[in-house]
């Protein structure tokens, strides 16, 4: 029986969560990447960068931490076919939203980050929805256990 439930889950999901694990991966390394910064690499950045570092507040930090080793550890789920995997993965968006809203919220940051800075973080945002949705429609259709 168990041969016939992993029989009925579709090569595409499986190629769809490895990549999943994969984005996941990177945004890991983004995140240790900028906290682990030191002054002397944080002054050697051009100065808008610099200074949108600096304006970022301790909520920016928290919220990436949830968004990206929750969105990790919901990718893993979701390749081991849990159900847990949707509700990591919900709060994982939800993490994203509220790092991302911080630039838009936090005067301090609004002020130094450019038009142009946008572009990335909401397509952060998009593809973090579709890799709920992929856990959410896993569930409906009972590929989680």
């Amino acid at each position: 029986m168990n041969e016939q439930t992993q029989s009925a889950v579709p090569v595409w999901f499986w190629i769809a969560a490895a990549l999943a694990l994969l984005f996941e991966c990177l945004g890991c390394y983004f995140y240790l990447a900028e906290v682990m910064m030191t002054d002397a690499q944080i002054a050697a950045l051009p100065i808008d960068q610099g200074a949108m570092l600096a304006a970022r507040p301790a909520i920016y930090y928290a919220a990436f931490a949830v968004a990206v080793w929750l969105g990790l550890l919901g990718t893993l789920l979701l390749l081991m076919r849990r159900k847990l995997a949707e509700t990591v993965l919900l709060v994982s968006l939800i993490a994203v939203v509220a790092q991302f809203g911080t630039a838009v919220l936090t005067p301090a940051m609004s002020e130094v980050t450019p038009d142009s800075a946008y572009a990335l973080p909401i397509a952060i945002a998009v593809i973090c929805y579709g890799i709920y949705m992929l856990a959410r429609t896993a569930r409906q259709r009972g590929w989680l256990r």
